[in-house]
């Protein structure tokens, strides 16, 4: 494992969010999403300074878990207590469902494709089991697969040729082949891990896995064939989730649950989101 001189920096004052912050994602101007700021089932944004405040307030029984954005720019929300794909207007803020699947457990994290199919994980905490669904874009679910472990991270590769998933209670990442109409195959382990769990992840462009760690205080950086590369430190403990952004994609930013903020370093590559919405 390579050495890695980065250490984290607090870009939000502690607090700030809820201990249910998650889901970062930035916009194309450079601003940082997150869900829970101040209370819950709101969206924060920090702009590209630090500076924080209430984006939206999202409907009655809604709570929001991953974030992100397609190439038309607009946001798309994990809504985990409604059992919804939540969609949002950025320029009038209007919040309407995009999906809405009862048989989900609840929507948890997910990652978008180049041509914006939709992934989520789909956890049951109690029972520590998951599944993993695909969402077209017209809104219609597909269950990928059933009875895995506590499906959580998911995120694509950026050739969109891998569907990368973990089990944070198994301590596993799982790596799939992902066709052109977006089906899997060829499931195979990529990473485990002996201790801690995991939280969100996301690839930079050249295909790396950046994975929290949490209740470690580390990103892991894991290259495609499942070498770990390198671990940055935290100053927060229980990271839940990692975006890319600033300027050049290569500011990463994570979510901390304990400390209720966002915390940032540099990497050497961009992130593979920041990279498709820039191209």
């Amino acid at each position: 494992m390579e050495s890695n001189p980065n250490k984290s920096t607090v870009l939000t004052p502690e607090g700030g969010f809820t201990t249910g912050i998650e889901g970062p994602a930035c916009d194309r101007e450079g601003n940082v999403y997150a869900v829970n700021y101040e209370r819950q089932s709101t969206i924060g944004r920090v702009s590209p300074d630090g500076e924080s405040s209430l984006f939206v307030q999202l409907p009655a029984g809604s709570t929001g878990n991953g974030i992100r954005f397609n190439r038309a720019g607009n946001m798309f929300i994990a809504d985990y207590t409604g059992h919804n794909i939540l969609k949002v207007d950025m320029d009038t803020k209007d919040i309407t469902v995009f999906a809405h699947e009862p048989a989900m457990n609840q929507p948890n994290d997910i990652a978008i494709a180049d041509d914006d199919t939709l992934f989520a994980s789909d956890p049951d905490w109690n029972e520590a089991t998951g599944q993993m669904w695909r969402i077209d874009t017209d809104g219609r679910s597909t269950l990928l697969e059933g009875g895995m472990g506590t499906t959580n991270g998911i995120e694509v590769s950026p050739d969109n040729r891998t569907l990368y998933v973990n089990e944070t209670i198994q301590l596993k990442v799982w790596a799939y082949d992902l066709s052109p109409e977006k089906t899997i195959s060829n499931k195979r382990l990529l990473i485990a891990f002996d201790d801690y769990g995991m939280d969100g992840m996301r690839c930079d462009a050249d295909g790396n896995l950046y994975i929290t760690r949490y209740g470690k205080g580390t990103i892991a950086k894991v290259s495609p064939s499942g070498e770990l590369l390198s671990e940055i430190e935290l100053q927060g403990k229980s990271c839940s989730n990692i975006t890319f952004g600033g300027p050049d994609g290569c500011t990463a930013y994570v979510t901390l649950q304990d400390n209720g903020n966002i915390e940032t370093f540099r990497v050497d590559r961009p992130g593979r989101e920041w990279s498709m919405l820039h191209e």
